[in-house]
């Protein structure tokens, strides 16, 4: 199996499983009133995590892109949906980086929607009115340590292929020929362009990967104020 072959089946695989997540969650309208306050407070935590980031002439683009297209509160769920009707053409159109860039996306957004959906069962009531304690609380009460690392390190991923896709001759026409694919066009265009701003890639990735990873720390040792 070539390489490409490889991560049009992990895309189809993560593009059902998101497609599960997604409707199990839609399906009540309470869990999913619950899930957008769950994410707009997230994407507040982020804005406050990396406020340094944002305001950066050189990262603000990508620190924008990541907390807002990626792990914010911006719902990849129409992503998904462009992305499932046009596989076949993407693999024609798109080098592999770019190939890659769209399949840390979905897997990104079917794991955080997973997350997501714990984090809303566990908080309960506290959903209506979140504060930082009833979070770590919930946190640690729905645990997967593991799956919260892979979440970082998607991040991490993600940054790479995107550095790796602005590498490539020709890509910029490659996504031109995406335009009028919907919510596929405009995050790749996206990615692409905030990413070509930045001048040190790797810091930028370590700055914004070493907070969520030392912001995981902290909360499964108990302690819940870097989230204020």
């Amino acid at each position: 199996m070539s390489d490409t072959e490889d991560v049009v089946e992990r895309l189809h695989h993560q593009l059902d499983l998101a497609a599960e997540l997604r409707g199990s969650a839609e399906a009540d309208p309470d869990v999913e009133a619950a899930r957008e306050r769950l994410r707009a407070w997230q994407a507040a935590r982020l804005a406050r995590t990396h406020a340094d980031l944002l305001a950066s002439p050189d990262m603000g683009p990508a620190a924008t892109f990541f907390l807002t297209d990626v792990y914010g509160s911006r719902d990849l769920g129409k992503l998904a949906a462009d992305v499932e009707r046009v596989v076949p053409m993407m693999t024609k159109l798109l080098p592999l980086a770019a190939l890659e860039t769209v399949a840390d996306a979905i897997e990104l957004h079917a794991l955080s929607e997973a997350l997501d959906f714990a984090m809303v069962k566990a908080l309960g009531s506290r959903a209506r009115n979140l504060a930082a304690a009833a979070y770590g609380d919930a946190y640690r009460q729905v645990g997967r340590r593991d799956d919260r690392e892979r979440q970082i390190t998607l991040i991490n991923d993600l940054g790479h292929a995107l550095s790796r896709l602005i590498d490539q001759p020709f890509v910029s026409s490659g996504l031109s020929r995406l335009a009028g694919m919907g919510e596929l066009h405009v995050f790749l265009e996206h990615g692409y362009d905030a990413f070509r701003r930045i001048d040190d890639t790797e810091k930028f990735l370590e700055l914004i990967v070493g907070r969520e990873r030392k912001l995981l720390k902290a909360l499964f040792a108990g302690d819940d104020s870097l989230l204020d």
